[in-house]
């Protein structure tokens, strides 16, 4: 596997560690739709939430689809010419990554997982202030999402090793955007480790 921070290091120059108190991790679009590209990721996508959840982090699984094209389709049906439609067996988690409990499920129909859903709202409810992102497509929902958590004043950690798309060219165009200008891009065992910590930092640095 390709060292993505080793690629990107010229931009993924700040630095900063989650604090659980502080953060949740998204798992974005793991589902049967998208098996094939993530399959590669998932190993490390359990990891990560089986040490978020042993810090008793909240946990939020996206899961993209759409009821009615001609109401919720949008541009991403006229782009694509084929859409994930609720209830579908290509809609439902990957069986691997069944949520528990005290997870969250969010549906959402546009790539970026803040757009009509209430995440915003909920994740300022609990006080927030920090996201751990993983899952696919790194460069469209993964990456909007991203963005958008950005703008919205959240420190955004993005791990480059949980995340996946299509091809190698535009995972690493991502991550060398997000790190120049949105997110942390951290690893799988970055993020265990120092979940792992007995004291987290207190102040983030840059």
């Amino acid at each position: 596997m390709t060292n993505y921070l080793k690629e990107i290091s010229h931009y993924n120059i700040r630095k900063a560690k989650p604090r659980s108190s502080k953060c949740a991790l998204l798992v974005i679009d793991m589902q049967q739709y998208f098996k094939s590209i993530a399959s590669p990721i998932i190993g490390n996508v359990i990891s990560i939430i089986e040490t978020c959840r042993s810090k008793n982090m909240r946990i939020i699984f996206t899961r993209h689809g759409h009821k009615d094209l001609s109401k919720d389709g949008g541009m991403l049906d006229k782009w694509w010419g084929d859409s994930i439609m609720y209830g579908t067996k290509d809609w439902e988690l990957i069986k691997a990554l069944q949520p528990e409990n005290n997870d969250a499920i969010l549906d959402k129909n546009r790539y970026n997982a803040f757009h009509g859903t209430g995440l915003d709202e909920s994740l300022k409810y609990i006080k927030v202030e920090e996201l751990i992102i993983t899952g696919v497509l790194t460069n469209c929902c993964c990456e909007t999402t991203a963005r958008d958590a950005f703008i919205r004043d959240y420190r955004v950690f993005f791990v480059g090793d949980a995340t996946a798309t299509v091809t190698e060219e535009l995972h690493l165009a991502s991550l060398n955007n997000l790190a120049f200008g949105f997110s942390h891009i951290v690893s799988t065992d970055q993020v265990c480790g120092w979940m792992g910590e007995k004291m987290e930092m207190m102040e983030n640095e840059f």
